[in-house]
C-alpha cells in the first residue's frame, strides 16, 4: 500500500538567495545552451556603451567552453551599499532583483536607456555556472572577486593593484553544463549577437577571440560606418533591390507630449525582388520574435506609401491596399529606444509594450512620407511593387471564391463574417456567450475578423462519430464557418475551402472558459487535427483585471493596463510603485466575463493583432501518444473513475478563486 504523503507546515520550502534560478532555470533563461546567460554579461557592456561610458566590447572564448567579456566602461561599484552593507559587485552578482537600472522614470537611474531591466540578469548567470570571476577597474584601483558553486560561494573582494585612469569590467564565465542541454555557447550565435552590437553602436569596437586547439587565437572585429543601411546591404547580399534603401532616425525631444526626451528608432528599410531577412532590437537587445515595435514600423511604412500612392493616384480602381500588400517585401533593420520596455519573459525576445506601436509608427511616417515626395522614382518603384502585390492577393482568392460557390453549405445567420478574401489575413474568433459576441463585433476589424458566438457549452465530441456531428447546431455552424469537413488525423483532408487563417478561441478567463476552451479544442483535436497540424488554432487571452494608473507629471499621462491574472497584477503594482506611484491612487477592476469589457477594451486586450495576447495551439513532435492519454482521461466518457483519482491526486495545482 503506498504511503500517502503528508501536509503540514513542514511541506512549505522557501528558496533563498539563487535558489529560485537554478530549481526553475527556464523561467530565468533559454536552456538549450549557455548563449543566453553570457548575453546578459554583453548586454551590461553594451549598455555602458549605449550610455557613451564605453568604446570597446572584447568576447573571448577559452579552449575549456568558459567565456570572458571586458569592456572599458565605468566598471561596477565596489563600495559597500548604503542599505545592504555589501558591496554592490556582489549584490549585482547574487541578489535577484538588484540593478542600477531601476527608477529612470524619476531620473535617479545610472542608465536612462538599457536592454538589462530587472535586475536579475548576471544574477542568473552566476547561478547557473560552476564558477565566476570578475575584476573592476575603478577609481585608479583594481578589485578582484570571484564565485562558485552556483553563486554559493563568494570570494573575498580584494584590492589587487592599480589601474591609473583606466576603467572597465571583465567577467569570466564558467556554465555549469548540467542546466544546458549543449554545454557550450555556439560560435555562430555568439557572433551575430556581436556583429549586432557593432551595428547598433556606432564608434564602438567590438572583437570576439576564439582559442584554438593549438594555442592561437581567431580573431574578429565588427565595425559599421554606414551603421543599419551598412548592414542591411550586408544582410540583402545579391538580392536584388527594388528601391534604393531608407535609413533615418529620430527621438523625442524633451518637450514632446506622448513619450520621454530620447525615446524613438533608428531603422534602415528597403524593398526586395527576393525575399530578406529582418532584424529588430530594443534599447540593443535582438527581439528575435517580434512586437509591437516591429508591428509600428509596419504600421508607419505603410501609412506613409498608402498616402503617397493616394496623393499620385496610382492606385487602380477596385484595388484595396493592404499592409502587407506594401510591407510583404520589406526588409528592415530597426533599433528602437524605449524608457522602460516590456518584453514577454526574461529572454526578452519578443516586445510587448503597447505603447511602442504608436512611438515607431509617429517616428518613421512623416520622415519616409517626406524621403517618398524627395525621391519620386523609388517611391513609385515601391508603389508598383506594393499594387502588384495587391492584384495577386485579390486574384487568388477570387480563384478559391469560385471553388466555394460550387459547395452547398450556406453560411450561419449568426456569423458575422469578415469582408476580405484573404485566407491569410482572415480570423474567426468563436465567442463564449451572445452578450461578448455582441461586444466583439463591435470591436473587430470588419475587414479581416469574423465573430461567431457559440450559445451555452459546446458538445464533448471525443467519442461522437464524425458522421454524427452535424446533428449539434454549434458544431455545424462552427464546421460550415470554416469551410472545412470532419477528418481524422491519418487523412489529408482538402483545405482549399479554409476560409480563416487563424480560429481563434475566445471566453472568460474563468473556469467555465477553460471548459468550454477544452471542450473545443477536442473538437479541432479529434475531429480537425489538420487545421491544429498547419498551426490554424490559436486561444485568446483576455486580462482578468484592469489597472487604472492616474497621471504623473506632464511626461507620463494617465494609463489603463492590463493583467492576465494575480502573479501579473502583483507584479504591475510593484513596477508602478518602483515608479514613484502611491498604491492607493492606482484603480484595480476585475473583470467577471468578456461581456462585461467594452469594445475598446476587448479589441485592446483581445483582438487587435499589435497588442492582443493570444497563444498558439502546436502539435509537438512526439506528444501525440501523450496528448491521446490525456484527452481520453477528460473527456471519456468511461474514464469517471480515472478522472477523478486524477483529479484528487492533482488538485493541488489548481490556482482558482473560491
Amino acid at each position: 500500500m503506498a504511503v500517502t504523503p503528508t501536509y503540514d507546515e513542514s511541506s512549505f520550502r522557501v528558496l533563498k538567495g539563487l535558489e529560485p534560478v537554478r530549481e526553475r532555470p527556464g523561467m530565468y533563461t533559454r536552456t538549450d545552451s549557455p548563449t543566453h546567460i553570457i548575453q546578459e554579461v554583453i548586454d551590461n557592456s553594451a549598455d555602458e556603451a549605449l550610455g557613451g561610458h564605453a568604446k570597446n566590447l572584447h568576447v573571448l572564448l577559452h579552449l575549456d567552453g568558459s567565456i570572458t567579456v571586458t569592456d572599458d566602461g565605468r566598471g561596477i561599484p565596489v563600495g559597500l551599499h548604503p542599505d545592504e552593507k555589501i558591496p554592490v559587485v556582489v549584490l549585482a552578482f547574487t541578489r535577484l532583483h538588484a540593478g542600477g537600472k531601476f527608477d529612470k522614470s524619476t531620473g535617479n537611474s545610472a542608465y536612462a536607456f538599457s536592454g538589462g531591466l530587472h535586475g536579475v540578469g548576471v544574477a542568473v548567470t552566476n547561478a547557473l555556472s560552476t564558477r565566476v570571476s570578475v575584476e573592476v577597474r575603478r577609481e585608479g584601483k583594481i578589485w578582484a572577486i570571484e564565485f562558485s558553486g552556483g553563486g554559493e560561494k563568494v570570494g573575498a573582494l580584494a584590492e589587487t593593484g592599480a589601474c591609473g585612469r583606466q576603467s572597465g569590467t571583465r567577467v569570466r564565465v564558467w556554465p555549469d553544463p548540467k542546466y544546458f542541454d549543449a554545454p557550450r555557447v555556439p560560435p555562430v550565435e555568439l557572433e551575430r549577437l556581436l556583429r549586432s552590437k557593432a551595428v547598433l553602436l556606432p564608434g564602438v569596437k567590438v572583437t570576439l577571440d576564439i582559442e584554438q586547439a593549438d594555442g592561437s587565437v581567431q580573431s574578429k572585429t565588427w565595425s559599421y560606418p554606414d551603421g543599419l543601411a551598412g548592414y542591411l546591404t550586408e544582410q540583402a547580399g545579391n538580392a536584388e533591390a527594388v528601391a534604393p534603401l531608407y535609413a533615418a532616425e529620430k527621438y523625442a525631444d524633451a518637450d514632446h507630449a506622448d513619450f520621454a526626451a530620447g525615446e524613438g528608432a533608428a531603422w534602415a528599410i528597403g524593398w526586395h525582388v527576393d525575399a530578406v531577412a529582418s532584424e529588430s532590437y530594443v534599447n540593443l537587445i535582438p527581439t528575435v520574435a517580434g512586437g509591437t515595435h516591429e508591428a509600428g514600423l509596419r504600421a508607419g511604412a505603410f501609412e506613409a506609401v498608402k498616402s503617397f500612392i493616394e496623393h499620385r493616384a496610382l492606385l487602380p480602381r477596385g484595388v484595396k491596399l493592404q499592409q502587407d500588400d506594401v510591407c510583404g517585401r520589406m526588409a528592415f533593420v530597426l533599433s528602437a529606444r524605449i524608457l522602460d520596455p516590456q518584453f514577454q519573459g526574461q529572454v526578452k525576445e519578443k516586445l510587448n509594450s503597447r505603447e511602442a506601436v504608436k512611438l515607431v509608427s509617429s517616428m518613421i511616417r512623416d520622415p519616409f512620407e517626406i524621403w517618398l515626395n524627395q525621391h519620386v522614382e523609388a517611391g513609385k518603384a515601391i508603389a508598383e511593387l506594393s499594387i502588384k502585390q495587391a492584384l495577386a492577393r485579390q486574384k487568388n482568392a477570387q480563384k478559391v471564391e469560385k471553388r466555394k460557390q460550387s459547395g452547398v453549405a450556406v453560411l450561419p445567420g449568426k456569423l458575422s463574417d469578415c469582408e476580405s478574401t484573404d485566407i491569410a489575413e482572415n480570423e474567426l474568433f468563436l465567442v463564449e456567450g451572445d452578450s461578448a459576441g455582441g461586444s466583439a463585433k463591435m470591436a473587430r476589424n470588419k475587414e479581416t475578423q469574423a465573430i461567431l458566438p457559440l450559445r451555452g457549452k459546446v458538445l464533448n465530441s471525443w467519442e461522437v462519430e464524425a458522421g454524427r456531428l452535424f446533428a449539434n447546431n454549434e458544431i455545424h455552424d462552427i464546421a460550415v464557418a470554416l469551410g472545412v469537413d470532419p477528418h481524422g488525423p491519418a487523412d489529408n483532408p482538402d483545405l482549399s475551402g479554409l476560409r480563416y487563417g487563424k480560429v481563434i478561441i475566445m471566453s472568460d478567463a474563468d473556469v467555465d472558459g477553460a471548459h468550454i476552451q477544452t471542450l473545443l479544442l477536442t473538437l479541432f483535436y479529434r475531429h480537425f487535427p489538420a487545421l491544429i497540424r498547419h498551426g490554424h488554432v490559436h486561444i485568446a487571452q483576455p486580462p482578468l483585471y484592469r489597472i487604472d494608473v492616474p497621471a504623473s507629471g506632464k511626461k507620463r499621462p494617465a494609463r489603463r493596463l492590463y493583467a492576465l491574472d494575480e502573479g501579473e497584477l502583483i507584479a504591475i503594482k510593484d513596477r508602478l510603485v518602483k515608479e514613484g506611484i502611491r498604491e492607493d491612487a492606482v484603480e484595480v477592476g476585475r473583470f467577471k466575463g468578456l461581456g462585461e469589457m467594452n469594445p475598446d477594451q476587448l479589441r485592446e486586450t483581445a483582438m487587435a493583432p499589435a497588442t492582443r495576447r493570444v497563444l498558439p495551439v502546436i502539435d509537438l513532435p512526439g506528444a501525440d501518444e501523450a496528448t491521446l492519454k490525456l484527452f481520453n482521461l477528460l473527456m471519456g466518457k468511461g474514464e469517471a473513475s480515472s478522472r477523478r483519482a486524477w483529479m484528487e491526486e492533482n488538485g493541488h495545482l489548481v490556482e482558482a478563486d473560491l
